[in-house]
């Protein structure tokens, strides 16, 4: 255990710890950008569907107008 610590390791130690903190860096960039995606994801999925439901919306009003004009018996 002894050796680890030597004044001659801590060129070693710092290059590798130093190492160690960029890939941390880059971790954490890159899963803020990764979950920042997934939540412009999530929006635009929430989008289209609340567009959906408006568009069925609309599509059940039509087709109630449709039957309601056709139950009328027409004057010619």
């Amino acid at each position: 255990m002894g050796d680890l610590f030597r004044p001659e390791m801590v060129p070693i130690w710092g290059t590798v710890f130093g190492t160690l903190m960029i890939f941390g860096i880059v971790a954490v960039v890159f899963w803020y950008k990764a979950r920042e995606k997934e939540l412009q994801v999530h929006q635009d999925m929430r989008i289209r569907e609340m567009e959906h439901q408006r568009k069925m919306k609309e599509l059940e009003l039509e087709i109630e107008k449709t039957k309601a004009s056709q139950g009328q018996p027409r004057a010619s």
